[in-house]
């Protein structure tokens, strides 16, 4: 599996977004000063967070957006499916009827697609956001312990 810029970039973001959200709406614009990421890509990264009930925008004056839920209750699997769509490395056509494949009954190596795409999925799903705010305040990149 390759995670493209949209979910390399969202997961930073995102994350930006959970230590800086904890006491007001956070900005498009401060997030891409501190991430080195344009606005306007950050606007749609956004939208799919949005759409995906991932964070909620604030309107107004000290507008921006939040996370919708606690970063304890979110995984990185979320954030990063919202963003990227499906993270199975291989799509498997004994798993998906819709896939078309001439030896899907006698196929061995479904079970090795299988345990990969299970692995994956439960890595990027125990990870919570809120361990990698953690991580990003003891490494120095930010949060309220480190203005």
């Amino acid at each position: 599996m390759k995670i493209s810029t949209k979910g390399r970039y969202g997961l930073r973001a995102f994350i930006d977004l959970a230590i800086y959200s904890e006491e007001a709406p956070v900005s498009i614009n401060s997030i891409s000063a501190r991430q080195d990421i344009s606005e306007r890509y950050l606007e749609q990264l956004m939208a799919k967070l949005k759409k995906a009930g991932l964070v909620k925008s604030i309107r107004g004056a000290g507008g921006g957006y939040i996370l919708a839920r606690k970063a304890e209750e979110i995984s990185a699997g979320e954030v990063l499916r919202a963003l990227e769509g499906s993270l199975e490395p291989v799509v498997c056509a004994a798993f998906h009827p819709e896939e078309e494949c001439s030896v899907k009954e006698s196929c061995v190596t479904k079970y090795v697609w299988q345990k990969l795409n299970e692995s994956m999925t439960q890595a990027v799903d125990e990870i919570k956001i809120s361990t990698l705010v953690e991580k990003s305040r003891s490494a120095g990149k930010g949060g309220k312990d480190n203005e």
